[in-house]
């Protein structure tokens, strides 16, 4: 389903990371132009970020950043859309994941990547205070 990109383009023939999320763009989530509002994107790469990010603490999970956040290409309804995120860093109580949003386009059936971004997670206790992310083998091995 993918295609190699032209010589001179810089857009990978993969995504990197794991797969998250999955789900299809609805007629419900397009601007006046029938484009996918760029906000319906961001939150699908929010909730993809967030169940890596409580599969990584072990719990409960608050959003606290979205940096870099790069719209490269439209996406359109019917189009097959597709979170990987990949761990970039974990403190001692926040993690941070690269989000890249991907779409198999409906009419041609290519893959092509249309967002990425920096999506960091701090981990909460019952009571929404901080609490200590523990050791990924011990989340794990929960």
């Amino acid at each position: 389903m993918t295609e190699t990109p032209p010589a001179g383009n810089s857009e990978p023939d993969a995504p990197r990371g794991s797969l998250s999320l999955q789900t299809i763009a609805m007629p419900a989530d397009t601007n006046p132009h029938g484009d996918i509002f760029g906000g319906w994107l961001m939150s699908q790469m929010d909730l993809a970020g967030g169940i890596a990010a409580r599969t990584r603490t072990g719990g409960r999970i608050v959003t606290i950043a979205v940096d870099a956040m790069v719209f490269h290409k439209p996406v359109s309804v019917g189009d097959v859309v597709s979170v990987y995120a990949e761990e970039i860093r974990v403190g001692r109580t926040s993690v941070t994941f690269r989000l890249e949003a991907w779409v198999i386009w409906h009419d041609t059936m290519v893959r092509h990547k249309v967002t990425e971004a920096r999506y960091t997670y701090v981990a909460v206790d019952e009571n929404g205070r901080k609490r200590p992310i523990p050791a990924a083998d011990d989340v794990l091995s929960a």
